[in-house]
């Protein structure tokens, strides 16, 4: 067998792979090859045969042999695989090999995914200089301060024996001016390592007496620190004016810098739009659906923060507004909402590098005017309408993986037309409106880690289809809609009114109004 195999190879019969070393050529047959070794039989499977087991073994092997293509190709199936529970590791592996675009692709997902990064195992293992690298970045997408310094505390904290020594190099780095005081005593009451607990008092003194000796007091924000929110669309409907529907449908952005507390506009939309989908995806914000006049669209648009432009994106399947957009991984799920004289209960999945919208499945019952989240890889729906029931109290999650839905605790005080945001592990129900009650002024929240709601401090004033986005650990809300008693009849009139949600002390503190009153628009920080 082996002599006839031989032969056929001598003659350059059914050889399927050229190799190719020393600027001499070689026929062979690959399944040879594969028998004769493990090397080439990984080569040759499909997609290199690679998998998490021996991709870097794979690559390692090839880097050595200088076979680029295999090297290559072990790269882009890492860039793939990138996750928050591998991506330090990728990130180390590929700097120690040399493999420049790797490197680039890791860092940017551990600036983009910090906080989820910082959560994982494997980030306890970084070394010193590898942290002290990220603290430094400028690049870190963070939701405040506080997320940065309790990631330096739990590295800290996981070998407190061989770490205390860099407590105030690390902690140095931290920008601990923009840390909230009660957050940097809370870590001082869990803390239980003296050596760490001195350090943390130190600090404490030396920011409260604005000494500016161990920590930095004049820092600023990180620039990619999520610090701006951005009010999208909407409309306005005031007593002093004439309400002409079409005339008071916005096209512009109003975007709040939470750090400096000013109101600025960005450029406008193409498209002038109430209750449309908005949703950030790798730091750029789309927004689809709406409606404008009579008229319920599919089309979107998304907004570069860093050029000041808007571009069209391809249209939704269907045409929807009232209902709900999420992100989530790099696409984006439409859910549910008015589809022309009907209420929908399909959701479509957006793939952003393919600019193309496919249904993915359905609701268990059509609903709209509902809010929706995502969190940790799940889809969260609560209250709206259905065609049965106006005022839904109702929590569900669903799986997009496994297309499975879960019936969760349920809200209580049913509403729809209100605001939704996540904040520290927990989904905020802002205003909205309710049967019994009218327009809402209470809040509650959901834990997603107890399966449990609770009320909160409620809202100054009520509000019914309020803008509501977390930021730098807080909760705004900004405009939304009150009832005004008109001369004959009572209305809903829009106002500008912002105000923000401290968890920490469980109460609300007015903002700077918004330029100008509007209600059903749509919320998002970047």
């Amino acid at each position: 067998m082996l002599e006839n195999l031989n032969q056929l190879r001598g003659e350059t019969r059914f050889c399927d792979v050229d190799i190719v070393a020393g600027g001499a050529t070689y026929a062979a047959h690959r399944v040879v090859l594969s028998a004769a070794s493990a090397y080439f039989e990984a080569m040759f499977r499909p997609e290199l045969g690679l998998n998490e087991t021996n991709v870097q073994e794979l690559l390692a092997a090839a880097d050595m042999l200088q076979l680029h293509e295999v090297v290559d190709g072990c790269c882009e199936f890492l860039c793939r695989e990138l996750h928050a529970s591998n991506a330090l590791g990728i990130l180390r592996f590929s700097e120690a090999h040399h493999c420049e675009a790797l490197t680039k692709s890791a860092l940017n997902f551990v600036h983009a995914n910090f906080p989820a990064i910082t959560e994982e195992d494997e980030f306890l293992d970084t070394p010193q200089a590898l942290l002290s690298q990220l603290l430094t970045s400028e690049l870190l997408r963070v939701d405040s301060e506080s997320q940065v310094f309790q990631a330096a505390l739990r590295w800290i904290k996981h070998d407190v024996t061989q770490r205390r020594c860099y407590v105030f190099e690390i902690l140095s780095l931290v920008r601990l001016a923009l840390v909230p005081v009660k957050v940097i005593d809370q870590a001082l009451r869990d803390c239980r390592d003296m050596s760490v607990k001195v350090a943390l008092r130190s600090i404490c003194r030396d920011i409260a007496s604005k000494r500016g000796q161990l920590v930095p007091l004049r820092v600023c924000p990180r620039e990619l620190a999520k610090k701006n929110i951005y009010i999208i669309g909407g409309s306005r409907r005031e007593t002093s004016t004439t309400w002409n529907p079409e005339d008071d449908i916005f096209e512009t952005v109003a975007k709040f810098d939470i750090f400096r507390r000013e109101w600025n506009e960005t450029a406008p939309m193409e498209i002038g739009r109430i209750l449309p989908g908005v949703a950030a995806l790798n730091g750029k914000i789309y927004v689809v659906g709406g409606e404008r006049g009579a008229q319920i669209l599919a089309n979107g648009e998304v907004y570069d923060p860093q050029n000041d432009c808007w571009l069209p994106i391809a249209p939704m399947v269907v045409p929807r507004c009232e209902f709900g957009l999420c992100a989530l991984g790099n696409s984006l799920l439409a859910v549910g909402g008015w589809i022309g004289d009907d209420i929908g209960d399909s959701i479509e999945c957006y793939h952003s590098e393919e600019n193309v919208w496919q249904i993915i499945g359905n609701l268990p019952e059509p609903r709209f005017s509902m809010g929706v989240v995502s969190f940790e890889g799940l889809i969260y729906i609560v209250g709206g309408c259905t065609t049965s029931t106006r005022y839904l109290p109702n929590l569900v999650s669903y799986n997009p993986v496994t297309q499975e839905w879960e019936c969760l605790a349920r809200m209580q005080v049913p509403r729809c037309q209100m605001g939704v945001a996540v904040l520290d592990r927990y989904l905020y129900v802002v205003g909205g409106n309710s049967s019994s009650q009218g327009v809402l002024s209470s809040v509650e929240r959901y834990s997603f880690d107890e399966n449990k709601w609770s009320s909160v401090y409620p809202m100054s004033i009520p509000r019914a289809i309020p803008a509501v986005a977390a930021a730098d650990g807080l909760l705004y809300v900004a405009g939304g809609e009150q009832p005004c008693e008109a001369t004959f009849y009572r209305a809903q009139i829009t106002i500008s009114a912002v105000e923000c949600y401290d968890p920490l002390t469980d109460n609300w503190k007015s903002c700077p109004d918004l330029p100008v009153s509007r209600s059903e628009a749509g919320a998002v920080v970047v």
